[in-house]
This record gives structure tokens, C-alpha cells and sequence, in this order.
């Protein structure tokens, strides 16, 4: 289906959304009248600028207010709507979005409101326009889709129908499957929003926390399938107001929303994509660092040993079990210190993982290969983690660690702590890029996502969100700090398995690894939150390990000091413990900002 996208949705300019639109591959337009208010543009420049670039305008919006009881203010109404309607053709659009009235003047008759949208579908005839009637969830009377169907289908005028919105009809609960009753032609616009899940007034939670469909909690792909059932064959028109986007790159925010559409046909059963072959752990991790030392020291000290240096590139490998890390000494930031730029994601199918991503707006990275390298592709995550897609250890697949040769100098003997593989790895978005990222995962990869989580920090909230593939070792969590811009820390770690953390974190520590204080308090705390017995508890204090636990398993888990944005995390897991030790969390950021000096 065609796919369309409100100026409403971006930021800068019109002329920048509509160019940051046709870039992201969109076919049309809906233009907020705000935005050609305040465009230098006359109608007729953005309506050729609009066709120069492959687009078309599929909706002029809003307009409102149209019923009232007051026969001198409907006569102003339709004044202005006389105005509205000749601007519509030097602009080149012949479909108008009326919004239901949030006036207190609106009429308790249906029969006035029909009357009156068809006086006003009457004199849009006469420009060549088209109404489409849109019930908003705050409307004074008209306030959902079924009863702003009744008064379209009792004015019945061929000019007019109605507009269907995902966040008006979700937010009312009312329920899509309705849709189908009404006939396909009569629906004349189709507009989709998500949002998560919130307990506020609606107003607000539409003006400010709508989302691209996929990022929210609503079913929109169940919506959109009703709305073909009836007959819909007008485009897929995204109109998102959110905080976010209005302060984002819009070139980005449009790609991200082609995305979004491209994933919500798949849902919807419209889309065949590349079926995606979901990653089933971790290849490796790479850090990129100026000065690799204190990296090295602190892998040595986690029981890693050096194992080979890329033939071409500054890179070194380390392993443990099959925990792999990557240092990279080419292109750092000598000013941010070590820092996580790429992940070894393994699939069954890198191929079929490249053919997935190109087909969801996210090309291949271009990179630098020698003649005898791995071709190993990588696309980028929203937070610019470059993601390869590996198959280690398998015939059937060029294995990327031949690119490692062995040292010419024996490395020093490293004493292994029991770290058997990587557990997780924690990725801490930029702000604004935090809903693209669970989109991301979840539409390019094929991961699942969990439902958000707001974590306490001493400055804030940290923002929490996992994505993971069920029954794999792939884990992922998403994390945003709580200060934006400049201010903004982004720490990121990696989390080690073992199977005695005790053991490991005893090895690690002799071995000289700083690892992060505990305040006693906690541990305190721990006792009377969980029956442990004391010497296990005794352990755990002694350690520096925290504790938590589920319905089906224990979580151990304990930290190194942080070396430039990255830290360390050593984890057990048993039974089938799922999570990430998320009540832990306000202790562990604590004491990183005490580590750092932040705060006493």
C-alpha cells in the first residue's frame, strides 16, 4: 500500500520534512496546516517542490470545529472553510481532514451535526474536495469512530466520509473490529499512531506520547488488516505528535517511521519481507580504545587471554570459554576512553540477516576489507553500536576469527576465572533514540521485547527495556540515562556467565580486577528482603555479589569499576531466572557515581 506521513510527525521546516520524507522513501504527504503557515513557501512552490520529489499531498489538516448550534457561527464556518478550500487547490490536494468539535457549542442532535457536515460537503464539491470526518477521542459529543460513522452515513453526501485514527479509536478502547461495517469507500483516510500504555488525561497523552506503530502497546496491525477487510485502498498515513520527534533529526525520525509502516504490513499480512533468521547469542564484542592498557589489564585480570591480532587492522582478540572480546585501536576517541562500537551477533543465516535489514530501511555499513578478509557485513543500530552478523565455527560459512593470526610472541599466560560465555550486553541510547531502538530489535532482528521499566537513579530515571530471543543466549538491554544533550552519560557493559560466581569473583579479584564497591546497606537490606542463610549472605557481602530472584530461578551478579564508558558485569544465572537483576539496579548506579566521584 501506498505510505504516507503528516509533516506533523518531524522537525525543522516544511521544506525539510517534506525533503526528509521522499529521502526516507515515503509516497505522500499530509500537511499540517501550522507548517504551511509558517513556510516562506507559496502553496504553489511546496506543490511542485512536493511533485519534483516523487510525492504527492493526500491530505490538507485540520480543520475544526465545524458543528456548532449557533447558525452565525456555522456561517463562519463555512466562510472559512471557502478560504480553505481554494488554498487546497493551489496546493494541489483535494482531501480535508474535519475534526469532531471540542466546543461546548457542539449540538446534542446528530441530525444537526449531519446537517451540517453536509452543507459543508456540499460546498466542497463545488472546489473538486472531499471531506473525511475524524471523531477525536476528546471530542465534546462525537468522541468515536462508530458514532462519527452514524452522523457521516445520515448526511450521506458522496463528498464526505470519514478518517479513521489508530490513537483516537485505541485510546477510547473501543474495539476496531466495527471497521468492517463500514464500506470501504466511505472510509476516506486512514491514520496510525501508537502509544504505550498510560494512565493520563487523553488529550495530553496524544499531544505528547504518540508513537511510530510497533513502538507502543497498540494492536494498530489488527486495525489496519479491519480496515482492508472493509475495503480500504488509501495509504498508510502516520500521524505522530511526540516531544521527541519534534526535537529529533528529521531525516532520521522519517526513516525510522518508513520502518515502522514497512514492519506494520508484515504484521498486518499486506508485506512479505525476508524472513528474519532471529541471532542465537553473541559471536563477540568489540571495544575501541585509544589506549587499550587499562582494557588489557582488566581482561587479564577477568581471566581472558590474547589469542590473536587481526592481520590487517590494529584489533586484538581475547577469549575466555566462549566469551570473545574484540580491542580496536583504529578511529577511538581519544577524549571518551573506551567504548563498545560493535557487536558479533550469531545467525543461522547471515545472508538472509543482511536481506532483512536492507528490506527495513537499515543498509549495510560501508567498511574497508582486505582481498583475503571474512566478508562479514554490519548494519548500525540506532545508538551507532555497529552490528555484524557472524556463523563461528561452521563449515557451511566463512568463520571471521581466520582474519586473527596468531601472536609471534607468546601472550602472557592468563589463569581463567571460569567465565564460560557472554550473558548480556547493556547498550544505554541516546534519549531520543530509545523508541527507535526497540523497533529496531524487534522489526530487523526478530527479537521480543519486554515492557519497559523506569529505574531509579540519583539524578533521575533510568529508562530500562530488554529485547531477547526466548530460548537463545541472545540478551540484549536497552537503557537510557536521565539527562539529555551534552550532559548525557552513556555508559555500556558486558556481562559475563559463569557458573560459580563466587569462584569468579574470587579469581578476579586476586587477579587484580577492581571491581565495584557495595554499600553495606545493601546487604543489610538483602537479609531482611529474602531468607538467605547466613552464610551465603555472609558470602555475598564479602563479594560484593547481589542477589535477586523469580518464580523459576537465583541471580547472582557483581561489577568491575568502569574504564571509560565500559564496564564490566559478572553473572550467574539458575534455574530459568529471566531477568536482569533490575531491582539491583538503584544500587549499582549509586555506587558507579560514588566510584566516579560524583556524588559522597
Amino acid at each position: 500500500m501506498r505510505k504516507s506521513i503528516a509533516t506533523v510527525c518531524l522537525s525543522g521546516s516544511l521544506s525539510e520534512k517534506i525533503d526528509a520524507a521522499a529521502a526516507a522513501g515515503f509516497d505522500g504527504l499530509e500537511i499540517f496546516e501550522p507548517d504551511l503557515t509558517g513556510s516562506p513557501l507559496s502553496p504553489e512552490e511546496i506543490r511542485d517542490r512536493v511533485a519534483e520529489l516523487g510525492l504527492t499531498i493526500d491530505l490538507f489538516q485540520p480543520f475544526r470545529d465545524v458543528e456548532t448550534v449557533s447558525p452565525r457561527a456555522f456561517e463562519d464556518t463555512l466562510r472559512r472553510a471557502e478560504h480553505k478550500f481554494a488554498l487546497m487547490r493551489r496546493l494541489g490536494v483535494d482531501l480535508m481532514l474535519v475534526c469532531s468539535s471540542v466546543s461546548p457549542d457542539a449540538p446534542e442532535d446528530d441530525a444537526v451535526t449531519a446537517d451540517q457536515l453536509r452543507r459543508l460537503a456540499e460546498r466542497a464539491q463545488d472546489h473538486g474536495v472531499r471531506i473525511a470526518y475524524e471523531a477525536l477521542a476528546w471530542g465534546r459529543r462525537v468522541h468515536t469512530y462508530d458514532h462519527a460513522w452514524r452522523v457521516v452515513e445520515r448526511a450521506d453526501h458522496p463528498a464526505l466520509g470519514t478518517c479513521l485514527d489508530s490513537f483516537h479509536i485505541f485510546s477510547r478502547g473501543s474495539d476496531p473490529a466495527g471497521i468492517e461495517r463500514i464500506p470501504g469507500e466511505k472510509i476516506f483516510f486512514l491514520q496510525l499512531a501508537d502509544a504505550p500504555a498510560l494512565g493520563m488525561d487523553v488529550l495530553q497523552w496524544s499531544r505528547h506520547y504518540r508513537c511510530f506503530p510497533g513502538q507502543g502497546s497498540f494492536d494498530v496491525a489488527a486495525l489496519v488488516r479491519h480496515a482492508v477487510r472493509a475495503g480500504y485502498t488509501g495509504p498508510l498515513s502516520l500521524e505522530v505528535f511526540n516531544d521527541v520527534f519534534r526535537q529529533a533529526d528529521a531525516a532520521r525520525t522519517a526513516v525510522d517511521a518508513m520502518r515502522s509502516l514497512i514492519a506494520l504490513e508484515e504484521d498486518a499480512g499486506l508485506a512479505v519481507l525476508p524472513t528474519p533468521p532471529a541471532p542465537t547469542g553473541f559471536a563477540f564484542a568489540e571495544l575501541s580504545a585509544h589506549d587499550t592498557g587499562p582494557l588489557r589489564a582488566l581482561l587479564g585480570a577477568l581471566g581472558f587471554a590474547r589469542t590473536g591480532r587481526h592481520a590487517h587492522k590494529p584489533v586484538e582478540l581475547w577469549e575466555q570459554g566462549d566469551a570473545r572480546v574484540l580491542l580496536n585501536t583504529s578511529g577511538a576517541d581519544r577524549r571518551e576512553g573506551p567504548a563498545l562500537a560493535a557487536i558479533g551477533l550469531e545467525t543461522p543465516d547471515p545472508a538472509a540477516s543482511v536481506r532483512r535489514a536492507e528490506a527495513l530501511a537499515s543498509p549495510v555499513l560501508p567498511r574497508r576489507r582486505a582481498a583475503d578478509d571474512v566478508p562479514l557485513d554490519a548494519v548500525a543500530a540506532p545508538d551507532g553500536t555497529a552490528l555484524f552478523f557472524c556463523r563461528t565455527g561452521h563449515d557451511d560459512h566463512p568463520d571471521w576469527r581466520t582474519d586473527f593470526r596468531p601472536l609471534t610472541a607468546p601472550a602472557p599466560a592468563a589463569s581463567p576465572t571460569g567465565v564460560t560465555g557472554i550473558d548480556h550486553i547493556a547498550l544505554t541510547q541516546p534519549w531520543h533514540h530509545f523508541d527507535e531502538a526497540s523497533l529496531f530489535y524487534r522489526s530487523v532482528l526478530g527479537l521480543e521485547t519486554d515492557p519497559s521499566l523506569d529505574v531509579p537513579d540519583p539524578y533521575g530515571l533510568f529508562r530500562s527495556r530488554a529485547v531477547h530471543r526466548p530460548g537463545s543466549g541472545l540478551r540484549l538491554a536497552l537503557n537510557v540515562a536521565p539527562a539529555p544533550g551534552d550532559l548525557e552519560e552513556r555508559p555500556q557493559h558486558i556481562a559475563l556467565a559463569t557458573d560459580d560466581i563466587v569462584a569468579t569473583v574470587r579469581a578476579a579479584r586476586n587477579a587484580g580486577a577492581a571491581l565495584l564497591p557495595i554499600p553495606a546497606n545493601y546487604h543489610d537490606d538483602l537479609a531482611s528482603r529474602h531468607a538467605l542463610d547466613p552464610e551465603l549472605l555472609a558470602t555475598l557481602r564479602e563479594s560484593g555479589i547481589l542477589y535477586d530472584r523469580d518464580e523459576a530461578g537465583e541471580f547472582f551478579h557483581c561489577y568491575t569499576a568502569t574504564v571509560g564508558r565500559v564496564f564490566f558485569e559478572i553473572v550467574q544465572r539458575t534455574g530459568g531466572y529471566g531477568g536482569y537483576g533490575a531491582p539491583n539496579a538503584p544500587v549499582r548506579l549509586a555506587a558507579q557515581r560514588t566510584a566516579s566521584g560524583l556524588h559522597p
